[in-house]
């Protein structure tokens, strides 16, 4: 008894201002064929059971090229695997708040495809001794969320939040109003836990996983990417699970679009022909270089001069090339003097000075530490005038 468990396809997504030959948003189809390929490796692998865990549109009210491929590909997955019993749980993208409006999900059940949009569903497959538990992203009704004790084998597949693993950088329309109860991810009554929501692959219990989106569609990519990179992900997949044995592979998809964070430039000091050759050389380092890409390079400690200053002409010819090129440019952080109530003593006119010849915008020749023993030496000098000075001369009157 093997399952296949993808989630977070946002069908429809859009992002930067580029189109297709035929007049399609780039990033939409993108995510569109991300998803194709998804329903090719589940027709490749032909499991007994397919989870679909939310989001599997953008929007409430998705375009009709979305509403079209999505129903294409799902006609396509029930006609090559009539077997497959295929589940969806409809997530926070999709879902109607009000009780009066219609999910668009509902379109494929008269594919045979068993869809939870408004309320939680106990589907019960006898002959396979399965009970499979489908709850979409709601938020106003009791749920039992217990397995069915009659079941040899049971599935949860639920739309919801983890406590703890979601970014603090996402957008508020990215927050589920569902969690999943604690004691429901520690225990072992389920034998498979699908949860759709987060879009990184994770393991969040003994036998709970969020298989995570098919495409980069969140608010938070660079986290995303990030996260893939600490925990040694390929890129975005699908999960597939053996009810019997417990043994899982994460299947990574075919990459679409590559994303890629360039590792930081430090900006701190730097002129702007300084830090127009530390960009050309961050780029140079890139594989394959920007075209097609979605790239972004944080450049900190960078003061608004510099910026202006770059080469406006160098970075459009990148932008050009990439899907997206962004320059991340970080003003320099503000270094508070004194605070009220603050422990501490007050820095010095020396301690100042150090501090702004630090921070100041050099050219190439300048070598920085002797400027600052420079500095200091004529602040000395001038203070020790200023000493005698207000000493006077000995026998005058002051």
């Amino acid at each position: 008894m093997r399952l296949v468990h993808l989630s977070d396809l946002h069908l429809g997504f859009r992002q930067f201002q580029r189109t297709t030959p035929a007049g399609i948003n780039q990033r939409e189809a993108d995510v569109a064929k991300s998803f194709s390929h998804a329903i090719e490796k589940v027709i490749a692998l032909r499991p007994d059971i397919v989870l679909v865990a939310g989001d599997i549109f953008h929007t409430v009210r998705p375009t009709n090229p979305a509403i079209l491929h999505a129903f294409a590909q799902f006609s396509r997955l029930v006609r090559e695997l009539p077997e497959t019993i295929i589940v969806m749980a409809a997530g926070n993208h999709e879902l109607p708040r009000s009780s009066e409006s219609t999910c668009i999900l509902r379109l494929f059940s008269q594919l045979g495809i068993h869809v939870a949009d408004h309320s939680m569903r106990r589907l019960q497959f006898p002959e396979r001794k399965l009970s499979i538990l489908a709850i979409p992203e709601i938020d106003n009704q009791p749920l039992d969320w217990s397995p069915d004790p009659a079941a040899e084998f049971n599935v949860l597949c639920a739309h919801a939040e983890v406590d703890g693993i979601h970014p603090d950088d996402r957008g508020p329309d990215e927050v589920a109003a569902l969690k999943v109860p604690t004691a429901v991810l520690e225990g072992s009554d389920w034998n498979y836990i699908g949860l759709g929501h987060y879009h990184v692959y994770r393991r969040v219990g003994p036998n709970a996983y969020y298989s995570g989106a098919t495409d980069y569609t969140s608010t938070s990519i660079w986290n995303e990417v990030a996260t893939q990179k600490a925990q040694k992900l390929p890129g975005k997949g699908i999960i597939e699970r053996d009810l019997v044995t417990g043994k899982q592979t994460f299947h990574p998809l075919p990459v679409v679009r590559e994303f890629v964070d360039l590792t930081p430039v430090e900006g701190r000091g730097l002129a702007a022909a300084d830090l127009d050759a530390a960009i050309a050389a961050a780029v140079s380092r890139l594989p394959g270089g920007v075209d097609g890409k979605v790239v972004r390079l944080v450049a900190r400690d960078v003061a608004r001069h510099v910026t202006r200053e770059l080469d406006h002409k160098a970075l459009r010819e990148l932008q050009r090339r990439a899907l997206q090129f962004h320059l991340d440019t970080r003003r320099p952080e503000v270094i508070r003097s004194e605070r009220s109530g603050a422990p501490g003593r007050r820095p010095s006119l020396a301690d100042t000075l150090r501090e702004s010849l630090r921070s100041r915008v050099l050219t190439g020749d300048v070598d920085r530490d002797a400027l600052i023993a420079l500095g200091l030496k004529y602040l000395a000098d001038a203070e020790q005038v200023s000493a005698m000075a207000g000493q006077g001369t000995p026998g005058e009157e002051s």
